[in-house]
């Protein structure tokens, strides 16, 4: 039977692939924490754990009309953003893949009243939300794959493909870290005011509102309320968390919850980007394991699910 053995809602800011020069000409001559953190991560998470694939919950990735799930044998080349072109150019990736756990996720789709497709496309993007962490925390041999957030899903979508997802890993013999890539608060600086907030002191986050939303919530993960986060979910979509959340919420479907109460360990400090909140937790496994994942009623879906036959 397979299992979560640790879960992290990380940071993936463009800062931290760019060389470390120009990351101390943006920050007043400091390295930026999110970078001493990723490595830190490496050494004590990464490097330490026995598990076999990373599953990265990517919220650059917005598909539309399904959630869908990387299903090549391999994955490898040279990313170039069409974001941020300049910093991140050209930046080689390869790791293989995880075609059966891909393949188990898809299989779970109805289980939960959703759309999920795996796709074994050579062909389809990748998305600097898991080369940047990858290129910190890949380690050789490991697995890595990667889901999609869905730009028409609610909230409650994004647990249904995390409890399909947390399924799959049960049923099979694997033992999986889930990375929720993607930020806190996520408003940016109007680009005639950003270069004046480029520095990572939280200072420069975008309202002082929407640093306390993100205070608030690092200290829940600290003391594990997961059920408090997703109890003000309607509050904190005020300061716009990037992807609506989508990462964390398909991380915590997967993990029980409002059941789960891992407290996070934070790696490096809270820091700004470009007005963008970024933090580094880690969520280990509860004496026991995670919770297992919720059950999915869906009596009062207003569109019926297609069940097959």
């Amino acid at each position: 039977m397979g299992q979560v053995v640790g879960a992290g809602l990380l940071a993936h800011v463009p800062t931290i692939v760019l060389p470390e020069t120009t990351r101390r000409e943006l920050n007043n001559g400091q390295e930026i924490t999110l970078v001493t953190g990723l490595r830190q991560l490496r050494r004590e998470v990464f490097e330490t754990l026995d598990y076999d694939t990373v599953v990265v919950l990517d919220s650059h990735w917005a598909t539309t009309v399904e959630f869908v799930v990387t299903a090549q044998q391999h994955r490898a080349g040279l990313f170039t953003s069409e974001e941020l072109p300049r910093g991140m150019c050209r930046m080689p990736y390869d790791f293989p893949g995880d075609q059966e756990l891909a393949h188990a996720i898809a299989a779970r789709a109805a289980d939960h009243a959703t759309w999920i497709t795996a796709i074994e496309d050579p062909y389809l993007p990748i998305y600097y939300a898991t080369t940047n962490l990858w290129t910190h925390l890949g380690v050789p041999g490991k697995r890595w794959i990667s889901i999609g957030v869905c730009q028409t899903g609610d909230a409650e979508d994004h647990l249904r493909l995390g409890r399909a997802l947390g399924d799959a890993i049960a049923a099979t013999d694997r033992k999986v870290l889930l990375i929720a890539s993607g930020a806190l608060s996520h408003t940016f600086w109007p680009l005639r005011h950003l270069r004046a907030h480029e520095a990572s002191d939280p200072r420069h986050i975008i309202t002082p509102e929407a640093r306390e939303a993100d205070h608030e919530r690092i200290t829940w993960f600290a003391k594990g309320d997961h059920a408090q986060v997703l109890d003000t979910m309607d509050d904190f979509a005020r300061f716009k968390p990037e992807a609506r959340f989508g990462h964390y919420l398909m991380m915590i479907g997967a993990l029980g919850e409002g059941d789960c109460t891992a407290p996070g360990r934070q790696y490096g400090e809270y820091e700004n980007s470009v007005g963008t909140g970024q933090v580094l937790l880690w969520f280990d496994p509860p004496t026991g394991g995670f919770p297992s994942p919720r059950r999915t009623d869906p009596s009062n879906d207003p569109y019926p699910y297609p069940y097959p036959g």
